[in-house]
């Protein structure tokens, strides 16, 4: 299918919009993007993944190599807007206790 990804970086804040889906044909065009930032020292980024209705392994390998490579240079990877599909993608890899993730679901504090 498709994938559109936009990307803002300004004072070592990275913010990120991911609309379509992500699987192994639109991967590389996701990872491609996010490359040009993860070895950034400090970098904050925020990636808002609310427009991605779908996303296989290929996709989770992408944030996990980017997660690690902004992490090793004292930065933070912050996921947020994911469905309840998506975020359960991330809990049953156990990726939902090591990353940080908010899910579109509402609630109190």
């Amino acid at each position: 299918m498709n994938i559109q990804v936009d990307l803002t970086e300004s004072d070592n804040i990275l913010e990120g919009f991911i609309r379509g889906e992500i699987d192994a044909h639109t991967a590389p065009v996701l990872r491609e993007k996010l490359e040009n930032y993860q070895n950034h020292q400090g970098l904050k980024a925020e990636l808002d993944l609310s427009d991605v209705n779908y996303m296989d392994s290929t996709g989770l390998g992408v944030f996990v190599a980017f997660y690690k490579s902004v992490n090793s240079n004292g930065g933070h990877v912050k996921l947020k807007g994911l469905s309840a599909r998506l975020k359960r993608l991330f809990d049953i890899t156990g990726l939902g206790d090591i990353m940080d993730i908010e899910s579109v679901g509402k609630g109190g504090n």
